[in-house]
C-alpha cells in the first residue's frame, strides 16, 4: 500500500492490479487499478491525473468537482471520469464520521504517477 499526502487523515491507496497494454497501438501502456479510502471529513487537494482516470464509488459520499464545473455529490454506485490533465477541485468525503471508499482505474503510459498534487 501506499499513502497520498493527507490534509486531515491519511488517504490510503490499495493497488488491485496492473494491466499491461504496450502490445497494443495507442498511447496507453498500462491501466491501474486501486481502492481508495478517504477517512472521515478528507479533502483529496486539488490535483490532477496525467493519464486520466475512470472508477466508481463503492461506499460513502463524496464531493466531486472538476475545473469549470460545477460540484457533484457521489455516493455509491456513482461512477466518475476525470479526463487526462484536468484540474480536480474537490474529491472530498462528506461524512464527519465514516470513511468513503472508491475505485480507480488510472490509464498510464511510462512513468507517468497516477496523481499528481496541484
Amino acid at each position: 500500500m501506499d499513502h497520498d499526502q493527507p490534509t486531515t487523515g491519511t488517504i490510503v491507496r490499495e493497488h488491485l492490479l496492473t494491466g499491461d497494454l504496450s502490445g497494443r497501438p495507442g498511447r496507453i501502456d498500462r491501466v491501474e487499478a486501486h481502492q481508495v479510502t478517504l477517512p472521515p471529513g478528507q479533502a483529496a487537494g486539488r490535483h490532477t491525473h496525467p493519464g486520466g482516470v475512470v472508477g466508481c464509488v463503492t461506499s460513502g459520499r463524496i464531493a466531486y468537482q472538476l475545473d469549470g464545473q460545477p460540484t457533484e455529490e457521489l455516493h455509491a454506485g456513482s461512477a466518475f471520469f476525470e479526463p487526462a490533465g484536468a484540474t480536480v477541485l474537490r474529491f472530498d468525503n462528506l461524512s464527519a464520521s465514516q470513511p468513503a471508499t472508491f475505485v480507480a482505474c488510472y490509464l498510464l503510459t511510462g512513468d507517468q504517477p497516477a496523481i499528481q498534487a496541484l
